[in-house]
């Protein structure tokens, strides 16, 4: 008996909903044969089927929200029998799933107060009823040490208590109102915990440089004739690539006790969707053209914007590289993208005057921001990696 799971193609991955399954109990299916689509946080995909044989057994049907690595269906022999321990821990973990969905934490509200004693304002002594604060613990400011709205207000946000107030219950005390709520969907939710994860974990250190596109551009602009449009991005692409074979620290992870240095420079891309920021990857960026970069960049990005990304496209970047200079930015500090150890910033190419050789010229310039993780490498190495890139960049014919 074969199970089908949901596989696990990103760390952050914990669970996947069944959009649609493509078999029917009792039907014949070959190994790798698609069996179900499956959305996880950052893409549509196919599970295949693990083996030859009958479809014994679908456990979840579309919708359902399943953790992934737990079997979601069963390849076996026409006759063969479906193991009784196996569906009882299927049925255990529904029952389990449904519990834990119907059971809501509950919060203990503080035990409300009175103050008879206590020199308060009304106000005063209303919040501290409403929101649990002991007025015995709170030193007035008001004449003669009397405690008012603010005093309470302050150990309110020192206690960081939740307010269950409306706006109507207290005079004089306003909220904002809401315009609109909107859930955060699963690529939102996967991006929030991954940011937050990488801020909470990373020793995040920022360091810029400044760039003259000038050579670039106008390399680029004489490729056009035998080779095409290039993306801007692919030449990024490339140089920090090429960096990295030099500086193999950046192409890393900190696992633990142990920094690991990946084999390939996968380069993850930074795009904007509707859904979200996704980042699709170019493998082996190193051993590619930059021809074969920038359609690498189109297919990903036309792929990402229709949200059909394969799990491979989407998994095992090494170092990423996020470009904000289409939309006016010109410095902006990115966040990396973890498990990894640095991610690059793109600003806007902005004509500016710079000094060479005692004259004041005026070039495309742009800032490049490399953040890195300062466990794994320190500042130095992270200079002269940002300054390999520069040079790259500024001495375009080196990229080929």
């Amino acid at each position: 008996m074969h199970k089908i799971i949901i596989p696990r193609f990103d760390p952050a991955m914990k669970t996947g909903r069944i959009i649609k399954w493509l078999k029917n109990e009792g039907e014949l299916v070959n190994k790798g044969e698609p069996m179900v689509v499956v959305e996880g946080e950052k893409t549509v995909f196919e599970v295949e089927a693990p083996a030859s044989g009958v479809l014994k057994k679908i456990f979840y049907q579309a919708g359902s929200e399943v953790e992934v690595l737990k079997p979601i269906a069963l390849i076996g022999e026409i006759d063969e029998p479906i193991p009784k321990e196996l569906i009882e821990e299927i049925e255990k973990i529904k029952v389990e799933k449904k519990i834990e969905l119907i059971e809501k934490p509950k919060i203990e509200k503080p035990p409300a107060k009175t103050f008879e004693r206590v020199k308060a304002s009304p106000l005063a002594k209303k919040l501290a009823e409403e929101y649990g604060i002991n007025l015995e613990e709170i030193k007035g400011t008001g004449p003669g040490g009397r405690i008012t709205k603010e005093d309470v207000l302050n150990a309110i946000k020192a206690l960081e208590v939740k307010p269950t107030l409306t706006e109507a219950s207290i005079p004089g005390l306003t909220f904002i109102p809401i315009a609109k709520i909107i859930p955060l969907s699963r690529t939102r939710k996967t991006i929030a915990e991954r940011l937050i994860y990488s801020l909470h974990e990373a020793a995040s250190t920022t360091i810029t440089t400044s760039v003259n596109f000038e050579k670039l551009l106008e390399y680029r602009e004489n490729l056009k004739t035998s080779l095409g449009e290039i993306s801007l991005t692919a030449f990024i692409v490339k140089a920090a690539a090429k960096a990295l074979e030099e500086y193999p620290i950046f192409n890393s992870t900190l696992d633990k006790e142990e920094i690991k240095i990946f084999e390939e420079i996968n380069i993850a891309l930074a795009i904007h969707t509707e859904e979200g920021l996704i980042t699709p990857v170019i493998k082996n960026s190193n051993k590619k053209s930059i021809v074969e970069i920038s359609n690498n960049i189109k297919e990903l990005t036309d792929k990402a914007l229709q949200r059909k990304l394969s799990i491979e496209e989407v998994t095992g970047g090494t170092f990423t590289i996020t470009n904000l200079g289409l939309y006016d930015v010109e410095v902006f500090i990115p966040i990396i993208n973890p498990p990894q150890t640095g991610i690059l910033g793109i600003g806007k190419i902005k004509k500016k005057p710079i000094v060479i050789n005692d004259q004041i010229l005026i070039k495309p310039i742009a800032i490049l921001t490399l953040v890195f993780d300062h466990r794994v490498v320190d500042g130095v190495p992270a200079a002269k990696f940002l300054q390999k890139i520069k040079n790259l960049l500024e001495n375009p014919t080196e990229l080929s």
